[in-house]
């Protein structure tokens, strides 16, 4: 049996997974209603492109169309977003707990200071048995 509750946050992430998709919620957060022809001004691709990302991110629920007459206004759902962050939360401490290592190692000590960069040194030096820069084939 599919799991319905797992099944929504597979839409909500695959729904914030494009950029396009993010900005329209982003201009939808900014104001509280706009129109389908509002929200696609500002993006290069087509209105019939914009209606598809909209398909997509009202199937996860994270938007809300309401049509008056011949005019459909798109309003944002944040629910949706909130059980995504919910899921994100439970990795946070581990993902935390990495950073707090990694960051305790940068600030240990044990870095070598007495040997400067001695490759540099030795990579003036030119090997034996190998011939000079240029042509190789002799004519």
């Amino acid at each position: 049996m599919v799991n319905l509750q797992a099944a929504a946050l597979d839409r909500t992430f695959a729904a914030l997974a494009d950029p396009t998709r993010r900005a329209l919620l982003a201009r939808l957060d900014e104001e509280e209603r706009l129109s389908v022809s509002e929200l696609a001004r500002p993006f290069p691709v087509s209105l019939p492109a914009i209606m598809k990302h909209l398909d997509v991110l009202s199937d996860a629920g994270l938007i809300e169309r309401h049509k008056t007459g011949r005019v459909v206004t798109c309003r944002l759902k944040a629910a949706p977003m909130e059980q995504a962050m919910n899921w994100l939360a439970r990795y946070q401490h581990y993902w935390t707990e990495q950073l707090d290592r990694l960051a305790a190692y940068l600030e240990e000590d044990s870095w070598p200071t007495s040997q400067a960069s001695r490759s540099s040194g030795d990579s003036k030096r030119r090997r034996q048995g190998f011939t000079k820069p240029g042509r190789s084939r002799k004519k």
